[in-house]
């Protein structure tokens, strides 16, 4: 499938430092995590939460600090009784055998746009 480039815009993808790396409470495979998107006008840190699928693939403490990429602007799901806001980028290899979440690989602020 072809997406336009003006569907494409429509994503906002977004850099977020993991805070948090927790056990989903119903499911054995899932992680809830904890995302620092920057600050709000009052300096406050904007947080989101998304449920992820990479608990097969990485400990806790490999995940906790790294800056990811994130789509900011998913639609909430509720997935196993938690509400996810956002997604977690990552790749697979064919078989699904490794699972590697894109990080950065220079130090960027937490809500920067990628593009």
């Amino acid at each position: 499938m072809v997406v336009s480039f003006d569907d494409f815009k429509k994503l906002d993808l977004r850099t977020a430092k993991v805070l948090k790396v927790d056990d989903h409470p119903n499911a054995d495979k899932l992680y809830l995590v904890t995302l620092d998107l920057g600050r709000d006008e009052t300096g406050k840190t904007i947080e989101k939460t998304v449920v992820a699928g990479i608990k097969q693939h990485y400990a806790k403490e490999e995940i906790l600090g790294k800056t990811v990429v994130i789509v900011n602007n998913l639609e909430p799901a509720v997935i196993r009784g938690v509400v996810s806001e956002g997604m977690i980028l990552a790749a697979s290899d064919t078989d699904k055998k490794i699972l590697t979440v894109l990080t950065t690989d220079k130090p960027i602020d937490p809500a920067s746009k990628v593009s």
